[in-house]
């Protein structure tokens, strides 16, 4: 059982990869709904979105592109609390295959350490270097979760958004 439902079309320009869907996201049926998470603000305070979407509104991405899913489907809530063996990597990559997004930007650095094998520590935030031609473009991004607050910052989001609005 799916805790919340992915939100993937053909040939998105981006698909946004969170970890798990945090406690008040699984329960509301809503990706980001967390009332201290400052992903839809974002999205618009980069230029994303041309309004500030709702959390109920998540469908409404694909209008721009733009598509939504979770390292694991299984579980929610805070990142440290579920099993490292629910965080679905394998089946992340057959759905990107299937997607053929232009780029994925993981919504925190420990995601993004999961799907690239390797730590936080290595990862820094921004634009990857491309592994291969058929590969999407990755960004790593700080986490909007209210809870890793200290660790904010907008700027790799408008680096995103600037790839994003430069046609790429």
């Amino acid at each position: 059982m799916q805790t919340l439902p992915d939100l993937l079309a053909p040939n998105l320009r981006l698909v946004f990869i969170g970890t798990a869907a945090g406690a008040v996201s699984a329960r509301v049926g809503a990706h980001y709904a967390n009332a201290s998470n400052k992903f839809w603000p974002t999205l618009h305070a980069v230029g994303l979105t041309p309004t500030q979407l709702q959390p109920h509104d998540f469908v409404r991405l694909l209008d721009f592109g733009i598509g939504l899913t979770d390292l694991c489907k299984t579980h929610s809530g805070m990142d440290r609390a579920i099993p490292p063996a629910h965080f679905d990597v394998a089946a992340l990559r057959d759905k990107l295959t299937l997607a053929k997004p232009r780029a994925i930007a993981f919504t925190s650095k420990t995601g993004a350490a999961l799907y690239l094998s390797t730590t936080t520590r290595a990862l820094a935030l921004g634009q990857q270097k491309r592994t291969g031609e058929d590969e999407p473009l990755i960004f790593v991004l700080p986490s909007p979760s209210g809870a890793a607050g200290p660790h904010w910052r907008i700027a790799p989001w408008r680096e995103l958004a600037a790839w994003f609005h430069a046609g790429a």
